[in-house]
């Protein structure tokens, strides 16, 4: 069945918006069949030609200035971008996504230099990169990193390892966080690099994943890099306030490719809901079916109005503290609700939905890590409410209705035990 939900939201994008969306529909309809199939079977390890032609198209990287060969739109527009994508699989959303991320880091605290030779350069498609940050001791204790690197004169000596990096496999250059000061506070000793492929970087691919294949997902090893001193990212022990940045597309772009993923398992059960009969019927007329499309359906426009939430959050540069709330929880919602849709999709196509004759087991063995990276779902929740006691006290600073007083007996302080 051919994908045609999204065009009924493109009110909610701007002109050039729209544009973008149907040039990314074009190009995705493109893919070949195939390729997606070789990369599931582990026959292409690293699509490099689709990053090729996809900057061909001028489709990566648009919310950066066109000087840079961007678009200069925003956020939304990059969801609405996203989404056509996600319809491929995770592994290549996620590669259409690293000039995004990487991107982000380059064009926020990159010198011209660095904005020229490397971020120019992976918008047209002549560099591929990727984000060198998880660790084996750990992904989510960021500031627990062991690699480190030491400034000999005019380079920096990187020493360790990083794994589960997607885009590995062929990546020109990776973006990499490393200690710099191992005798201060965590968060004011680390340092992000641009570190080219080259003497000392060994890629390896290791890993047999049960979905996302394809994508070039390895470990890398620096063992004594030279890195000149040019290609530190931002400042030296500066890296957290990268890393904070960085929160905001790595989820955002997680969020994304979710909405895209549901979408097409959504459409997949739908469409064989109005063919498959039963006792004479076709089963999308049996309320048990029917219920589950609603169901999924519901929860995959709240997904997608949540993303959109928190990318006009992003584009409007609203309090951080607020933003990171949202992006939280928009990769939260949108990832659950990705794995929930795939799960019901395969429940209307039964038997036949957990085989390979319909693409609901790839894409559900793809959404399942889209839970766990970029931060898992638990991660953002402990984000989501750590912000949002913050802003609560904040708020009862301020004017405003008192609540709790909305009671008939709230003037009863003795009935108010707290310890």
């Amino acid at each position: 069945m051919k994908g045609v939900i999204a065009i009924y939201y493109d009110f909610l994008l701007t002109p050039e918006a729209k544009v973008l969306q149907e040039e990314v529909r074009r190009f995705v309809q493109e893919v070949p069949r195939q390729l997606l199939l070789d990369m599931d079977a582990e026959k292409i390890n690293y699509p490099r030609e689709f990053l090729e032609k996809a900057a061909r198209n001028h489709l990566l990287g648009v919310r950066f200035p066109e000087e840079y060969g961007g678009r200069g739109l925003d956020w939304v527009a990059e969801m609405a971008a996203l989404e056509e994508v996600g319809v491929l699989g995770t592994a290549l959303a996620c590669l259409y996504s690293l000039p995004s991320i990487v991107g982000e880091a380059i064009n926020c605290f990159g010198t011209s230099q660095q904005k020229e030779k490397y971020l120019k350069s992976t918008l047209a498609g002549v560099l591929t990169t990727a984000e060198a940050l998880t660790e084996p001791r750990g992904g989510s204790d960021f500031f627990g990193a062991t690699t480190w690197a030491r400034r000999e004169g005019g380079h920096y000596i990187l020493e360790g390892q990083k794994r589960f990096i997607v885009g590995a496999e062929g990546a020109d250059y990776f973006m990499v966080y490393a200690r710099t000061n191992p005798d201060g506070p965590a968060h004011e000793g680390m340092s992000a690099f641009l570190v080219e492929r080259g003497p000392g970087v060994k890629v390896e691919y290791l890993y047999g994943l049960m979905g996302t294949r394809g994508g070039g997902t390895g470990r890398v090893r620096f063992e004594g890099v030279r890195v000149p001193a040019e290609n530190l990212l931002g400042k030296e022990n500066g890296a957290a306030e990268i890393f904070y940045r960085m929160m905001v597309p790595e989820r955002l772009t997680s969020a994304g490719g979710a909405l895209g993923m549901a979408r097409a398992a959504l459409e997949v059960a739908a469409g064989y809901s109005t063919r498959r009969k039963a006792f004479g019927r076709r089963i999308k007329d049996f309320q048990a079916v029917s219920f589950k499309i609603a169901g999924s359906l519901t929860k995959l426009d709240a997904a997608r109005g949540m993303v959109y939430l928190a990318a006009r959050a992003a584009d409007e540069d609203k309090d951080p503290s607020l933003v990171r709330r949202l992006v939280s929880e928009a990769k939260k919602l949108a990832t659950d609700t990705a794995w929930q849709v795939v799960n019901e999709a395969m429940q209307v196509l039964g038997g036949i939905g957990y085989t390979n004759v319909y693409p609901l087991e790839r894409i559900l063995r793809d959404v399942r890590l889209i839970t766990i990276w970029t931060g898992t779902n638990e991660v953002m929740d402990l984000i989501i409410q750590h912000e949002y006691y913050g802003e609560l006290k904040n708020r009862r600073r301020q004017v405003g209705r008192d609540l709790e007083a909305d009671a008939k007996e709230a003037d009863k302080e003795e009935e108010k035990v707290y310890e």
